[in-house]
C-alpha cells in the first residue's frame, strides 16, 4: 500500500522558508528543553537539597516526579493531537512547560518543587512526540534525512549536555537558573508556533479511552516507583517493591487485554503490524537505556573518583555531544543513499566498542583518552539514531504517525528509567561484593601491614590505620564496580545488532511510493 498524499500542512504549503524554519525551530526548541530537563537538575541536587531543607532520599523526588509525569502523559499524545489539533496542543504544552519551569525556579519548599516538577513533566511529555510528528508531516520520506537529524540532535544532545549546562549555571549563578533558562526559549517557541504554524485536521468525534489510559498510567507509575526505590529498599525483600511490581504487572495485563479487545483503544494495535516500526520501538528502548545510564554514571565517576569539579565534569561531557552532532550531519543524507541498516550497524559497533573501552578506565585516565572514547560513543549513537527514525517511520501509515512518535518517546523514557535503575543496582551490588572480597586482605594476620612505619598507616589494629585501609579498599571496589557497570552496558548494547537486521530496507527513491510492509 502506498503512502498517503502530502497533507495540507506540509512544507510546500507554507508561504516562505522563514515560516518553515520558524515552525521547525519552534517545535525543536520544545524537544530540546524537555530533553535537557531530564538531566540538567542532576548536578544541582545537592544545592537544592540544602535550600529546600530536604533529605537525600527526599530530593530524588525532584527527578522522579518529572519522569513519572512525563511517562504517563506521553501515552495519550496521539489521541489529544487528533482530537484538538497539533497547533493547539503544541501551544498549550509549550506554554505550560515554560510557566511551570519558572515556578520550579521560584519554589520555596520541597512540596512546591515536587508539585511544579509533576506539572512540568506532564506539559513537557508531548513536546518530543509532537515536534517529531510535525517534522514528519512537513516532509515526504525522501526528504526526511536532514530534518530527522535536526530533531535527533535535540533528543540526543539534551540528556548529554544537561549536566554541562546545569553545572555551569549552578556555579555561575545558583540552582534556580537551571529552570529559569527555559523561559526565554519557551516564549520564543510559543510565538513562532502561534504566528507561523498551520494547524492539522481534527476529529471531534473521537472519544477518550479512559480505561486504557488509566491502566497504562498505573502501570508506568508503579514501574517507575519500583525502579527508583528498589535499590534503597533492597528490591524484593521489601513489601513496598513487591506491591508495586504486582500492581504494575496487573495494570499492564489489563492494558494489553483492553488494547486487543476494545473497539477504539487510544493506542491502536495495528500500529505494531509494521515490522520496521516495531523494530524501531524496541531499538529505541535499548538506545534510551544506554544513553541515559551512561550519562548518569559518568558525573559521579568523574567527580567522586576522578576529583573533577562540577564545571569540569560538565565540560568533559561535551565531546560526547559533539560526536553525536557531527554524526547527525552526515547520517541523515547517507541513510537516503545507502542501506540504513549498514549505517546503524556501524554506529552500534562504535557504541559497543566505546563501552568496552570504558571497562579499562581508571580515575587517572588521560583526558585525551577520555575525550576520544566519549566522542566516538556519541558519534556511534548519532549513526544509530537518525537512520533508525527514518526506517521506523518510512513505512508507517500517516494516520498512525502521531501515535507512533508518542510510543517511540514513551519507550525511550522507559528504557532510560530501566537503564538507570539497573546500572545503579549493579553498581551498588558490585561495590558490596568487591569490598567483601578485598577486605580479607586487611586481616590483622597480614604481616605486610605491620612490618614498618609506612605499613602501620594501613594496620587494622590501629584505629586510624583501619580507617585508611577501609577507604583504600572502598575506592578500589568502586573503581572495579564502575568497570563492571560499563561491561554490563556493553552487553546491553549488543542487543541492537539483531534488532537492526530484523528491520527491512525501505525504498527512499524520489518519485516512488514508500511501500508499507506488514507482518502477517
Amino acid at each position: 500500500m502506498s503512502a498517503h498524499a502530502a497533507p495540507a500542512y506540509s512544507a510546500e504549503h507554507y508561504d516562505s522558508k522563514i515560516a518553515i524554519w520558524a515552525v521547525l525551530m519552534g517545535s525543536m526548541a520544545g524537544t530540546l528543553m524537555q530533553a535537557l530537563d531530564t538531566t540538567i537538575a542532576n548536578v544541582a541536587l545537592p544545592y537544592m537539597q540544602g535550600s529546600l531543607s530536604a533529605s537525600r532520599d527526599q530530593i530524588t523526588w525532584v527527578l522522579t516526579s518529572y519522569i513519572v509525569a512525563a511517562a504517563i502523559m506521553t501515552a495519550p499524545v496521539g489521541w489529544i493531537a487528533a482530537r484538538f489539533g497539533k497547533k493547539n496542543f503544541l501551544i498549550v504544552s509549550l506554554t505550560g512547560f515554560t510557566v511551570t519551569s519558572m515556578m520550579c525556579g521560584l519554589a520555596q519548599t520541597l512540596d512546591q518543587m515536587i508539585m511544579f516538577r509533576l506539572l512540568q513533566g506532564a506539559f513537557g511529555a508531548a513536546l518530543g512526540p509532537l515536534s517529531q510528528s510535525v517534522m514528519l508531516d512537513m516532509y515526504p520520506p525522501q526528504k526526511r534525512g536532514n530534518i530527522m537529524a535536526i530533531w535527533g540532535m535535540g533528543v540526543m544532545l539534551g540528556p548529554i549536555l544537561g549536566p554541562t549546562l546545569g553545572g555551569i549555571l549552578t556555579d555561575a549563578y545558583n540552582w534556580r537558573w537551571v529552570f529559569y533558562v527555559n523561559v526565554p526559549f519557551g516564549v520564543a517557541a510559543v510565538s513562532a508556533i502561534v504566528i507561523f504554524f498551520k494547524d492539522t485536521a481534527r476529529d471531534d468525534t473521537l472519544k477518550f479511552d479512559w480505561f486504557g489510559f488509566a491502566a497504562l498510567g498505573i502501570c508506568l507509575a508503579a514501574l517507575q516507583l519500583m525502579l527508583d526505590r528498589g535499590t534503597d529498599k533492597d528490591w524484593f525483600d521489601s513489601m513496598e517493591i513487591i506491591a508495586e511490581a504486582v500492581i504494575g504487572a496487573t495494570a499492564f495485563y489489563l492494558f494489553i487485554v483492553h488494547m486487543m479487545t476494545a473497539p477504539r483503544p487510544f493506542i491502536p494495535p495495528k500500529i505494531f503490524n509494521d515490522r520496521n516500526f516495531l523494530g524501531g520501538v524496541i531499538l529505541m528502548f535499548v538506545i534510551g537505556a544506554v544513553l541515559l545510564a551512561s550519562s548518569a554514571l559518568l558525573p559521579p565517576y568523574l567527580q567522586g573518583l576522578g576529583g573533577y569539579t562540577v564545571t569540569d565534569t560538565g565540560l568533559l561531557m561535551v565531546p560526547r555531544g559533539l560526536g553525536t552532532m557531527v554524526a547527525m550531519m552526515f547520517a541523515g543524507r547517507m541513510a537516503l543513499r545507502f542501506d540504513p541498516r549498514v549505517l546503524m550497524t556501524f554506529g552500534a559497533g562504535l557504541m559497543s566498542w566505546s563501552l568496552w573501552a570504558m571497562t579499562s578506565w581508571t580515575p587517572d585516565i588521560a583526558i585525551r583518552n577520555l575525550i576520544a572514547v566519549s566522542a566516538i560513543q556519541g558519534f556511534g549513537m548519532g549513526f544509530v539514531f537518525v537512520p533508525m527514525n527514518l526506517v521506523a517511520f518510512a513505512t508507517l501509515e500517516p494516520r498512525f504517525r502521531t501515535d507512533g512518535t508518542g510510543l517511540t518517546n514513551l519507550l525511550r523514557n522507559i528504557g532510560s528509567a530501566v537503564g538507570v535503575s539497573v546500572t545503579t543496582t549493579v553498581l551498588a551490588y558490585s561495590v558490596q561484593m568487591i569490598h567483601a572480597q578485598n577486605i580479607r586482605f586487611g586481616s590483622g594476620f597480614n604481616r605486610a601491614l605491620g612490618v614498618n612505619g609506612q605499613s602501620l598507616m594501613m594496620s587494622p589494629q590501629i584505629p586510624f590505620g583501619l580507617g585508611n585501609l577501609n577507604g583504600l579498599i572502598e575506592r578500589r571496589a568502586e573503581i572495579q564496580a564502575y568497570a563492571n557497570d560499563f561491561l554490563f552496558m556493553f552487553y546491553i548494547s549488543l542487543a541492537a545488532f539483531p534488532i537492526i537486521w530484523l528491520m527491512r530496507r525501505p525504498n527512499f527513491s524520489p518519485g516512488k511510493p514508500v511501500e508499507i510492509e506488514v507482518m502477517e
